[in-house]
């Protein structure tokens, strides 16, 4: 598929064979704790997100991956701790202002609209990521810009053949990829993926690890995922999250390799496999 054109500092992995360096994060999470009542669903979590990076999220079910995204895209507010993008504090600013910032994301449920065209869908996505006016249909130079960007998009996550089709219309898979054509329509510097692979087919999954694989490098990805061959095709780094706190943070080998990991999450058989097949590190419980 084609794609498209503070303080702290995190390591640079090297892209393309270049040099590491030290940058600046992209995304910085300090301590971000979120209660709703006494049941602390995020509880002191910090994280640094470098450029370009490439980030999985994963843990069992209420690990608190989705509060972490709610809370970085302003649909929840934080109890306590700071959220700081591309330099700037956005903690607690409603989504419509986080999303000019310049963070997209796409959600588990399809939110195109399915009775509209798939250009149009990505048309009304890439207008509204545009600065300036609010009036989505906008002039002649207005929607001649923006359709070349939905083009472009529909290019770029495989739907150039379906541009005149119904977003309700579209297999599950290619709802999928018009969810995320939609977030990336906007030009976002940060794309939170919630599990971009959940209820596809294998043969929709592996569609849409390459669409992800192709996505532009100057789009920061952080992706939640429970499909395993998934994360471990596309992350750099991997971010397991348990009982709302960060259990381990590394390069895929090292979370692999981790005995926590298999625990709390990984799991394994009778015969101390995991459910990817490989063998138990040592140290894990019996």
């Amino acid at each position: 598929m084609a794609g498209l054109a503070g303080a702290t500092v995190v390591p640079a992995r090297p892209v393309d064979g270049g040099a590491t360096a030290t940058v600046p994060p992209l995304l910085r999470i300090e301590g971000l704790t979120r209660y709703f009542g006494a049941l602390a669903a995020l509880d002191r979590v910090s994280l640094a997100v470098a450029p370009r990076e490439r980030r999985a999220v994963i843990g069992p079910n209420g690990a608190g991956k989705t509060t972490l995204f709610d809370l970085i895209t302003g649909h929840l507010a934080p109890t306590r701790g700071r959220i700081v993008f591309a330099g700037e504090p956005v903690t607690g600013l409603p989504p419509d202002a986080v999303a000019r910032r310049g963070i997209g994301r796409s959600y588990q449920r399809n939110n195109a609209f399915p009775s509209l065209p798939v250009l149009e869908n990505l048309r009304l996505a890439a207008a509204a990521g545009q600065p300036g006016s609010y009036d989505l249909l906008g002039g002649g130079a207005r929607r001649r810009s923006t359709g070349e960007r939905a083009r472009a998009v529909a290019e770029a996550i495989g739907l150039a053949d379906r541009l005149d089709q119904s977003a309700g219309r579209l297999s599950y898979g290619e709802q999928r990829q018009l969810e995320i054509g939609v977030a990336l329509a906007a030009r976002p510097r940060l794309l939170l993926l919630d599990e971009p692979t959940a209820g596809m087919s294998p043969e929709e999954t592996q569609r849409m690890i390459q669409l992800l694989q192709a996505l532009p490098r100057e789009t920061t990805v952080l992706v939640i995922e429970h499909d395993m061959d998934v994360v471990f095709a596309l992350a750099e780094r991997i971010t397991v999250l348990h009982h709302g706190e960060v259990l381990c943070e590394g390069a895929p080998a090292e979370v692999r390799a981790d005995p926590r990991v298999y625990d709390v999450y990984l799991g394994h058989d009778r015969h101390g496999r995991d459910r990817l097949g490989h063998d138990r590190p040592r140290g894990g419980t019996p």
